[in-house]
């Protein structure tokens, strides 16, 4: 058990029965009145965003996550598959659990897999991912870097903005924290 001025961002938690990812945490101490922990966190079950007040006397229950690195394999309408590097052993997942993850998954991708007593609740995916342009408008002889971007639809569908100079089948380096171009691969 933790206490509540101890929860940190990115933290999974158990509190009313439920697991939550702790997105912000603010303890303030207003004037005369004793001290609090405001969290805004989401539910891995349903995916709402809800704020708690917690005493700075409150414990919290920090859920105990196994991670796997696992290999995403293939997608098969609304499930993803992924295999255990270690034991070759498959899971599929759904694409309401992995939600915006799925712009990034592309197969042979190196991810780690969040198991919470047996039964996995997120993907962990890499800083970057290297994706190929699949649909632009065509490049300009003359275009070097500058800020002028154009629309690029990647192979899962994922559209990011690119420097003029890029054309349809390269590869490039994609941020997955923000959905933006990096660099040519």
């Amino acid at each position: 058990m933790l206490s509540a001025t101890q929860i940190r961002p990115g933290m999974v938690i158990k509190f009313n029965g439920e697991l939550y990812t702790v997105f912000a945490m603010t303890h303030r101490t207003p004037g005369n009145l004793r001290g609090f922990v405001q969290v805004r966190m989401r539910s891995l079950r349903n995916g709402s965003m809800n704020e708690h007040r917690f005493s700075t006397d409150d414990k919290v229950e920090k859920a105990a996550l196994e991670q796997q690195d696992m290999e995403f394999l293939y997608q098969d309408g609304d499930y993803y598959y992924f295999m255990n590097i270690e034991t070759y052993e498959q899971i599929h997942l759904m694409k309401d659990l992995l939600g915006d993850a799925t712009d990034y998954l592309i197969p042979n991708l190196k991810v780690q897999v969040e198991f919470y007593e047996g039964n996995p609740i997120s993907v962990d995916l890499p800083a970057s991912v290297v994706m190929t342009v699949v649909e632009t408008e065509p490049g300009l002889k003359s275009a070097t870097v500058s800020n002028v971007g154009k629309p690029a639809k990647m192979e899962t569908g994922l559209v990011v903005q690119v420097p003029a100079f890029i054309n349809e089948g390269q590869k490039i380096r994609v941020s997955t924290a923000e959905g933006t171009y990096q660099e040519r691969a």
